[in-house]
């Protein structure tokens, strides 16, 4: 096998001098796609986490709210992890805050 066959295959020769410049240039690309990853994925999943907890967290009597189940209804009552969901006529159930999705005031049916 020739000398270029060889580097083609193979990659760059070994060579002692800039050892230290291509460790460094290995890793820029993984650092590229570390940066590419959080402000397009981490990072607005942060901030969409952290809406919904204030969301729940500022949930008060007659609001309303839609469940992970799809249930609708309004806030009866509000303690520390769950509500007392209103669901109209006699039903009134008791969710926890985490399954509560979104409001549906930003709906534009309701």
């Amino acid at each position: 096998m020739t000398s270029l066959a060889y580097i083609l295959l193979m990659g760059q020769p070994a060579s002692s001098t800039g050892g230290q410049s291509n460790a460094l240039i290995t890793f820029i690309p993984l650092l590229l796609v570390f940066v590419v990853f959080y402000f397009f994925m981490i990072r607005p999943q942060m901030k969409k986490q952290k809406e919904m907890n204030n969301y729940r967290t500022s949930l008060k009597k007659g609001d309303k709210v839609i469940t992970t189940g799809g249930i609708y209804g309004r806030v009866y009552e509000v303690r520390d992890n769950y509500i007392f969901l209103d669901a109209g006529g006699d039903v009134r159930l008791k969710v926890d805050k985490n399954a509560l999705v979104k409001d549906p005031s930003t709906d534009e049916q309701s």
